[in-house]
């Protein structure tokens, strides 16, 4: 047992050492746009795996880049982009 493990771990670093690393370079860090009125720029998050109540077990929030507002909307789990679209605007464009 103790050669197949040196064994094993022989031809573990060759292997590692062989490898080559297929990732993309690091490019040069953009500055984020800046947002010149309300609403134009927004980002999405989801939290998830909150407690259940009723059927909702997620929060979707919403933030407006230019007037820094979050808008939190509870959610099911289980979104989509369909869904997620109706609740942007139902919540956000009322």
């Amino acid at each position: 047992m103790r050669d197949d493990a040196m064994q094993y771990t022989k031809i573990r670093l060759i292997c590692q050492q062989d490898k080559v690393e297929k990732l993309k370079g690091v490019g040069f860090l953009e500055p984020m746009p800046i947002s010149t009125r309300s609403w134009k720029i927004v980002s999405m998050d989801f939290i998830i795996h909150l407690s259940k109540v009723g059927d909702l077990e997620a929060i979707s929030v919403i933030i407006d880049w230019f007037s820094k507002h979050v808008t939190f909307i509870p959610t099911t789990k289980l979104y989509s982009v369909e869904l997620t679209a109706n609740l942007f605007f139902k919540h956000v464009v009322k």
